[in-house]
């Protein structure tokens, strides 16, 4: 392979490019030198070089640097960057040069030279990041483009990573900090010394692949091409791709029944018929979104003809729900299930993975991203099915056992990775590092694939260190923690006398989403379990009383009376914490598992006080002091609330289903240990 290509190939990081593997040819390049080491101010005005440690706790071990003269022909000086980290502790260590603002969007490189000191030792790779500050934030929080460098020898070699790679930082403004971070876990060496020098961003006019690609889909422009122009599309799809359609915008509250159960069966039945009929009829999968601009007739509705892999695993949930809730029987439900698998087996994949959208009319996947929690609610699905309908067993088996979740796994974090963009390819920037997330059931879903090891499960943070001033508060008794052998701090917030481990945002489908399947009140009675319930006391709490909401249930939903979707919360239940507004049903449906009276009570009040039931269940969210409505079906917000409806009345049967698989069965017995409130 010429050497100039195999500078290009991304492995864990970015391969190093000797000086000799770059062109001659090429034209002299702009620079913007942000330090050279040659003197001590950076030729960049405002550019300060330190030293840190990630964390100020000096048993993590030290890090301190000289200038010192160069053995390099173009350098008199450059940085020789000392280090020793305490192998008993697990810190990483930062060395920073401190950016004024930095605008580096015109640039689409960064460029450095580095060796390591043969004489002292040193790890061959580490890792390099930008960091960016962020509107309406904190100070100290800052968005993070990385990547990890690795191959470093004791030879100088120049090093030049695409932008693009650094997938946590998206403008290219207002950078703040540039910083090579040195990880225990990375480097086994515990003593060395690196020589670095020549930090620029140059532009080469060759960014190489970046998240934005597009995604070609030639199937959809020749349908589109013969219909008429995109603009014939919609009446095509009502007519020619839905199985179905509403025959009214609302329902009269004194059409629901009024004894409670009569009311979730109704609901139940109205919610399985919209997802049934709102889904490509020659290919069983639902549509991500349609809505309703104040009348169900095609003319004043939009119809979004694609679909994500967690509303494909949640509508196979849905078919094995509806057939438990006796809505449909054994023999339509698995000619649905047959239908939407033999989809699944016609998409393109990666590495064993679905990608993260699919146009629902040609199958042509319309991303580049591949997500881990996504992926594991498919996988979810796979297991249900597989559990309920045996004939459909080996089927799904397949599909399951060709994903690997290492793919998502960081050995070095020990933490899970958000997704890959298959076309760079590169893993996220961003970790699911916090537990209490929906997508700790993905986490148990690799432990219990054997493709991640359990010491996983508790890395993922209780609550965050109090040093995290941008929390919405300080934990309070977080202290080191010994379950299974395993040592990790605990935790937890505070509120009105409640005690909880936070979720990100405080969002009710971040607490309950994994409920759906996985019985936590069972399970995990002093842990998880034990903080849905006070997460759902919360959330009512907050609303009712600090928000003087007539309703409760925030979770990210449909904005009414708008075409967005925002993310809402109790940000008090969140480390982070999302902001209040809309109310969604689909919350109050994911209480059911918790506290089915309040909730149920909830979701009368819903009816009775707003415009939102409608010919196929409720629509997705209600403004409560407004009272608009946002006309929208969202296939995720309908499968949660037909999902939750199965399990409250059919006796926790999806959860059963779920519980009983093979994956499971192997980390159950590790959800029942911990104690979150010790």
């Amino acid at each position: 392979m010429h050497p100039s290509l195999l500078c290009r190939l991304l492995l864990t990081g970015w391969l190093l490019c000797p000086s000799w593997a770059i062109s001659a040819t090429a034209p002299p390049l702009p620079s913007l030198v942000l330090h050279d080491f040659e003197r001590t101010a950076s030729p960049t005005p405002g550019v300060t070089m330190r030293h840190q440690l990630s964390d100020l706790d000096s048993r993590a071990g030290q890090i301190w640097y000289r200038r010192e003269p160069a053995p390099r022909a173009t350098s008199e000086r450059a940085l020789h960057l000392y280090y020793r980290f305490n192998p008993e502790t697990d810190k990483d260590l930062g060395w920073r040069l401190t950016l004024p603002d930095l605008d580096a969007s015109n640039y689409d490189h960064l460029e450095f030279w580095i060796r390591g000191d043969a004489k002292l030792g040193y790890a061959d790779a580490l890792r390099v990041e930008f960091r960016q500050s962020l509107p309406d934030a904190p100070p100290d929080l800052l968005r993070q483009g990385s990547t990890v460098v690795t191959g470093i020898t004791a030879d100088w070699q120049r090093v030049q990573i695409p932008l693009n790679l650094m997938t946590g930082i998206d403008d290219w403004q207002h950078l703040r900090q540039f910083g090579i971070v040195l990880q225990p876990r990375r480097s086994p060496i515990t003593v060395g010394a690196y020589w670095l020098d020549d930090i620029a961003l140059i532009k080469t006019g060759q960014p190489g692949p970046s998240i934005h690609d597009p995604v070609i889909t030639p199937r959809k422009t020749v349908l589109e091409t013969q219909l008429g122009g995109k603009a014939a599309l919609q009446p095509y799809l009502f007519h020619d791709r839905t199985a179905g359609w509403p025959t009214r915008l609302t329902v009269p509250p004194t059409e629901l029944p009024a004894d409670d159960r009569a009311f979730l069966q109704r609901l139940a039945r109205d919610t399985w018929r919209g997802l049934a009929a709102l889904s490509d009829r020659d290919h069983g999968l639902p549509f991500d979104t349609v809505r309703f601009h104040g009348d169900v007739t095609p003319a004043h509705s939009w119809l979004g003809d694609y679909t994500n892999v967690t509303n494909i695993g949640l509508y196979l949930i849905d078919i094995v729900a509806a057939a438990e809730l006796g809505l449909i029987d054994a023999a339509e439900a698995q000619t649905r299930l047959n239908q939407t698998l033999d989809s699944l087996e016609r998409l393109e994949t990666w590495r064993g993975f679905y990608f993260n959208y699919y146009d629902t009319t040609t199958l042509e996947r319309t991303s580049h991203f591949v997500s881990f929690v996504d992926s594991a609610w498919l996988t979810t699905g796979l297991m249900v099915v597989r559990n309920s309908f045996p004939t459909l067993t080996e089927r799904c088996t397949r599909l399951i056992d060709r994903e690997d979740y290492s793919l998502f796994y960081d050995p070095v974090e020990q933490l899970m990775a958000h997704g890959y963009h298959a076309n760079l390819p590169y893993r996220t920037e961003y970790y699911y590092g916090l537990l209490y997330s929906e997508a700790r059931l993905g986490s148990l879903i690799a432990i219990g694939k054997g493709d991640v090891p359990v010491e996983h499960w508790y890395r993922m943070v209780r609550t965050f260190p109090r040093s995290a001033d941008w929390q919405s508060q300080s934990p309070k008794h977080r202290v080191d923690k010994m379950v299974n052998g395993y040592v990790f701090p605990g935790g937890y917030y505070t509120w009105k006398g409640y005690q909880f481990v936070p979720s990100w945002g405080g969002a009710m489908f971040e607490a309950l989403m994994p409920t759906l399947v996985l019985d936590e009140q069972r399970y995990a009675p002093a842990s998880l379990g034990q903080n849905g319930r006070v997460h759902t006391a919360i959330q009512r709490r907050f609303a009712l009383e600090h928000l003087g909401y007539p309703v409760w249930g925030l979770s990210p939903s449909s904005t009414p009376a708008s075409d967005d979707y925002s993310e809402y919360g109790a940000r008090l239940l969140g480390a982070r914490g999302y902001a209040a507004g809309a109310v969604t049903p689909h919350a109050a449906a994911l209480a059911l598992l918790v506290d089915p009276a309040a909730a149920t009570a909830n979701l009368r009040q819903l009816v009775e006080r707003y415009p939102v039931y409608g010919d196929f269940g409720f629509y997705d969210a209600v403004a409560p002091r407004g009272g608009q409505v946002a006309y929208n079906y969202l296939a995720l917000d309908q499968s949660m609330i037909l999902i939750a409806l199965a399990d409250y009345l059919r006796d926790g049967v999806i959860q059963r289903y779920f519980a009983a698989d093979p994956i499971m069965q192997r980390v159950l017995p590790l959800l029942g240990t911990e104690r979150f409130f010790d």
